[in-house]
């Protein structure tokens, strides 16, 4: 039986409402590692997430897992910013369906400024740029599930 992502969501439900601090789970070729404390092990394979209740780090690319790592990682061009995931979910790039986007490429923005929203477990969660410049390029559509430290936009920052 392959895991959906609403099931990898459930799963996430369950978890946040537990006792536990850390969950690795392996079917097959899919590996999934959650942790609340921020904890992600640097030796995980196929597929690993993270959830932390501190600040969000990027995952190290040697925790990343490999498919997305081929899918996902276009090389970033020099000056070029990516803003992260902050969270497993799905991804949201307007506030409703009948909105337009937050963002489309050479759309400027402030530092702090909402870019997408992800959602887990019927919560939503602003997706923000920590720098002001403008958005080159969009590395995901509408409805995708992305996992926690995935880049989603490249941005150029203003010049000082």
């Amino acid at each position: 039986m392959e895991l959906t992502d609403d099931d990898v969501l459930e799963i996430l439900k369950l978890f946040e409402q537990s006792k536990f601090d850390f969950l690795q789970l392996e079917q097959g070729e899919r590996k999934i590692t959650v942790s609340k404390g921020g904890y992600v092990p640097t030796g995980t394979g196929a597929a690993s997430a993270a959830l932390s209740r501190s600040a969000p780090q990027p995952i190290p690319a040697a925790a990343q897992p490999a498919a997305s790592l081929a899918a996902r990682a276009a090389p970033v061009a020099e000056g070029l910013v990516p803003i992260t995931a902050p969270m497993v979910g799905k991804f949201y790039s307007a506030p409703a369906p009948s909105d337009p986007p937050y963002v489309e490429v050479g759309s400027k923005v402030a530092a702090g400024a909402a870019v997408g929203l992800i959602e887990v477990m019927k919560v939503f969660a602003s997706v923000k740029t920590e720098v002001a410049g403008t958005i080159e390029k969009i590395l995901v559509t509408n409805g995708e599930f992305v996992e926690f430290g995935q880049p989603l936009f490249l941005i150029r920052p203003d010049k000082p």
